[in-house]
């Protein structure tokens, strides 16, 4: 358990704060004539009791009214009112204060309090509303700040709760829609070539275990992501056979290397799906991954034309769920690029190094 101070910083501030305040006035007294420091000490303790207990009863009556909830245009104009209160309060308790010592301590002391209180009462009125001013001003900016600075933490916190669930949405869209498309690849070759359909069922018991149910994470090694695109492949060879190859050019070095899961492997299935299976001879699959000047760039280039949809962007529930899973995770410092180089569709995906 987290041990609270002995003072609070609330009561730190305010014994501090008068102490110096007192002490200020201390000093002037003490350059001129008849500096007392018996009477000096009584001022000092009286002062910081007197306008601690003014100041503490301003902040119960605040906090009562929740003054500290309101807007700022709101509180200006409250305090334009205590201020002037505050300061009464002030130069009635001062002027009360020194009557009375004088009084008390100094002899031959014939002036009247209507007297004193004529001849004093507008210093003292103008030093109340100055300190007083000061002192509302450094506790509601104190409070305000602390307050904003609270808000955006919740909504900072709110933000990541929010694109923790689109992410997560997205990825339960993701893996049914791999299985979906994975089935039917499974599904054709049990007509065509039975033995080759059992091995793709153990090629998607591979691709289930290793790659597409690993909890909620949603970054895996970059080894992890290339054994599950290199059993896709094997996946999609067993129904194109010799319809579809394939190059890789993976520096072992960036193994270790964090990717969202899903990400190469998506690339791969569109450049499966929409490239070289639509292409009657087929067609090469060249996937590289690279790392420069603190960016991984993983890209895939097929054969084909580049696809869009009405809003003149990719088609497809994957790469759609991979740019805005991207976009989450990254706050737009990753992109994803899909573009038509002569007969080639090229897509790449750029994520800082983490």
């Amino acid at each position: 358990m987290e041990n609270k101070p002995f003072i609070s910083l609330y009561w730190k501030c305010q014994l501090i704060g008068w102490t110096v305040s007192s002490l200020y006035w201390t000093v002037q007294g003490w350059t001129g004539e008849g500096f007392r420091w018996d009477l000096a000490w009584i001022h000092l303790a009286s002062d910081v009791v007197m306008y601690i207990l003014i100041t503490h009863l301003y902040l119960i009556f605040a906090l009562k009214n929740r003054w500290q909830d309101l807007s700022l245009n709101h509180l200006i104009g409250r305090m334009l009112l205590a201020v002037p209160v505050m300061g009464i309060l002030f130069t009635i308790v001062t002027l009360t204060k020194l009557y009375f010592i004088r009084i008390l301590f100094l002899a031959n002391i014939s002036l009247r309090f209507t007297e004193f209180f004529e001849v004093n009462v507008l210093s003292i009125f103008m030093a109340g509303i100055r300190l007083m001013a000061i002192w509302l001003l450094a506790y509601h900016l104190y409070h305000y700040a602390k307050r904003e600075i609270r808000l955006s933490i919740e909504n900072a916190r709110l933000e990541l709760v929010f694109k923790q669930a689109q992410l997560d949405n997205l990825s339960a869209q993701l893996n049914p829609h791999f299985l979906f498309n994975s089935l039917n690849t499974i599904k054709s070759l049990t007509y065509t070539n039975p033995d080759s359909a059992g091995r793709g069922i153990d090629l998607l018991s591979e691709l289930l275990r290793s790659g597409l149910y690993r909890g909620t994470s949603m970054l895996i090694s970059l080894q992890q992501e290339m054994e599950l695109v290199k059993d896709y492949l094997e996946l999609e060879q067993l129904r194109m056979q010799d319809r579809l190859t394939y190059q890789l050019d993976v520096d072992a070095s960036l193994s270790d290397r964090m990717v969202p899961r899903l990400s190469m492997q998506t690339l791969v299935e569109n450049a499966v799906k929409h490239g070289v299976a639509l292409l009657k001879q087929g067609g090469e699959i060249n996937i590289a991954v690279l790392e420069k000047e603190g960016f991984l760039y993983l890209s895939v280039n097929n054969p084909g034309r580049l696809q869009l949809g009405n809003s003149n962007s990719p088609k497809g529930v994957g790469l759609y769920n991979l740019s805005e899973r991207l976009v989450i995770s990254y706050q737009g410092d990753a992109a994803l690029s899909l573009v038509q180089e002569g007969e080639q569709v090229c897509a790449q995906i750029k994520i800082p190094i983490q």
